[in-house]
């Protein structure tokens, strides 16, 4: 029933944006820095770490619903490494695999001056995070959905009437405030009521855009 809605929520929020002034198809591709991580979920069970940083690529469909507002649906992956030093029964090191997979819809305000061909944006996200772990010492993985969120300013520079370069700032977190997370741990990754909240990863980078309508 849930997916049902879901289906059917997007599919009436296309037909409204399809009657919006115009829709462009965004590409990007993100550097992201280091985030520190972790997590003391019992008296004798902890792990610290950093979620390392690289390339966070993906690609959106925006539909214009006011000559400065626009919608997007929105797709970003991440597959990186995360070294972890944790404790249970024993102290160990591993570099865990992590792969992200974002799917996010973004609200987006338009600033623009006299230069037509240079436009400033701004806008949140909102969405989840299809996160995948592994252990490469003894291959046990897991997998975990986050809700996650996300701000973003930057500048589109349109090389001609379809085509523009896009410049961004970025923000991408995940919430885990409810309790149920990933841990790491001796047996691999697993899933457990943690103290560990939100992970944040800025980003710098940029991508293209171009006018279908």
């Amino acid at each position: 029933m849930k997916k049902k809605l879901t289906l059917l929520s997007i599919a009436t929020l296309l037909t409204i944006c399809s009657f919006g002034q115009g829709i462009r198809l965004n590409g990007y591709a993100i550097g992201a820095f280091n985030d520190g991580v972790d997590s003391y979920y019992s008296t004798t069970n902890y792990y610290n770490g950093t979620i390392k940083g690289g390339l966070v690529w993906g690609a959106g469909l925006e539909f214009a619903v006011h000559e400065d507002n626009g919608i997007e649906l929105l797709y970003m992956r991440q597959d990186t490494k995360a070294p972890m030093n944790y404790y249970q029964l024993v102290a160990k090191n591993t570099e865990f695999n992590v792969d992200m997979n974002y799917a996010m819809i973004g609200g987006t305000r338009y600033f623009r001056g006299h230069n037509k061909k240079v436009e400033g944006y701004g806008g949140l996200l909102i969405g989840a995070n299809f996160m995948h772990l592994e252990n490469p010492d003894n291959g046990n993985s897991g997998n975990k959905t986050f809700f996650a969120w996300g701000l973003r300013l930057g500048g589109n520079f349109w090389a001609s009437e379809k085509v523009g370069i896009k410049l961004q700032a970025q923000l991408l977190s995940n919430v885990q405030a409810a309790g149920g997370g990933f841990y790491f741990g001796t047996g691999g990754t697993g899933a457990g009521i943690s103290t560990y909240s939100t992970m944040y990863q800025f980003g710098l980078g940029g991508g293209l855009t171009f006018r279908l309508k």
